[in-house]
């Protein structure tokens, strides 16, 4: 744990990113480091933190950043580094997750993300629209005469991985599946990477790739109209390999299911504490597509990511070396006062909102558009079905740790007209 304070006074300042206290409400900690001069070393991750708006968007937006050290260390240095990690002797993991899309850069990148860019546009996404309402209207009848839900995993962990699925060619009966691999993966990307943390993630990436390599052999006898068999065209044109298709794959599935499901539940909650916003969303339903932005806004769902700068660098009045590592605080910056008017107030109809919930750069978020389309759609169906929602759980209890944000369980009441 590092301990600093904004004004050089250690004892009134504690960054420790895995609290209780974090998870309930990490902003406070988020407006003291934003107040601090220059950047925050985090000595646990061996990084600079990043919290304000500005700060943010410039690492994001600077091209002397990358997310890789694979052109900036030998082999013999990542191995050090990876063991230091303690991301080492989990080949599947290497192979498939810390290997991807969204951790690789330059020619690599660009030519994994080609393959898939043109199938995320918003034209192509909305499409889904009738497909997404129709499993929405479902889900939602089954669910209507029961007075009160867990509107995370009752609702909200059935959409986006269900969504994302039947787009890549996954059956509907495996997708309940798929968030228990995700899930099960991407915790081992935040601060906490114990042996028994390590021993889950590698299993369930065995397991992810046991059955991406069973569907892909599948597809490969009986192409149908879905992502893997576009793919699969795209490695056999030489446009990808094996190990990128089974990345790609897994990255798709992945990113469709944690961070949606999060902003879903943590969106609910943002309208539950402010009921004059959902009321205001009731009278106003055009003000879906602003009330979505700022879901995003208010409590981002991907709340840290990182660069290495790839040369000597000097910026924030100081220098920095070569492979210097970044942690970019999405979360604190899009609280940032300096970049947006009553930062810690929940405004649906706030304009313009350039929030960093979707990154920037070369990295920014394919899935935006899905993620914000599956959201427009299931809170203007439970609000025009549903005249009274309401919480169950005054103080729902969120995830911990540094990378993810969102409430393990909503319980809501909900009485139709």
């Amino acid at each position: 744990m590092t301990e600093a304070a904004p004004n050089g006074d250690a004892a009134n300042f504690t960054f420790a990113p895995l609290s209780p206290d974090f998870a309930r409400d990490p902003y406070p900690t988020y407006r003291a480091l934003r107040e601090k001069e220059g950047l925050h070393y985090f000595a646990d991750f061996d990084i600079w933190l990043a919290s304000r708006f500005e700060d943010v968007s410039a690492i994001v937006m600077d091209k002397r950043m990358v997310r890789s050290l694979e052109d900036l260390a030998t082999k013999e240095e990542l191995s050090k580094l990876q063991r230091a990690a303690n991301w080492h002797d989990m080949p599947h993991h290497e192979r498939f997750v810390q290997f991807s899309l969204l951790d690789s850069d330059g020619a690599v990148h660009d030519r994994l993300r080609k393959q898939v860019f043109k199938l995320f546009t918003p034209a192509m996404i909305a499409k889904l629209r009738d497909q997404i309402q129709a499993y929405v209207d479902r889900l939602i009848d089954s669910l209507a005469d029961r007075g009160e839900i867990d509107f995370v995993d009752d609702l909200a962990a059935h959409v986006p991985g269900h969504i994302i699925g039947r787009l890549l060619g996954v059956p509907d009966e495996d997708c309940p599946q798929l968030r228990i691999w995700s899930e099960n993966i991407v915790q081992f990307f935040d601060v906490d990477r114990s042996d028994g943390r390590k021993e889950l993630a590698e299993r369930n990436t065995t397991e992810f790739y046991e059955y991406l390599t069973a569907l892909k052999a599948e597809r490969e006898r009986a192409p149908k109209d879905d992502l893997i068999s576009v793919l699969i065209e795209a490695e056999r044109s030489g446009a990808m390999n094996f190990d990128e298709f089974i990345s790609t794959c897994m990255l798709i599935l992945m990113a469709g299911h944690g961070s949606t499901i999060d902003v879903l539940g943590s969106g609910m909650h943002a309208l539950l504490r402010f009921p004059e916003q959902m009321a205001r969303l009731r009278s106003e339903p055009g003000l879906i597509q602003t009330g979505v932005q700022e879901m995003f806004r208010y409590e981002s769902p991907l709340p840290f990511f990182h660069r290495h700068c790839v040369e000597d660098i000097e910026i924030f009045g100081r220098r920095f070396e070569r492979g210097t590592k970044f942690g970019l605080l999405y979360g604190a910056a899009n609280r940032d006062p300096k970049q947006f008017e009553n930062a810690d107030t929940f405004d649906i109809g706030r304009t313009p909102n350039r929030h960093l919930a979707f990154g920037g750069g070369v990295h920014f978020c394919l899935g935006n558009h899905l993620a914000r389309l599956d959201m427009d759609i299931i809170f203007s169906t439970l609000l025009r079905r549903f005249p009274t929602i309401e919480p169950v759980d005054r103080e729902p209890e969120y995830k911990r740790g540094l990378s993810v944000r969102g409430p393990k369980r909503l319980k809501i009441a909900i009485r139709p007209a």
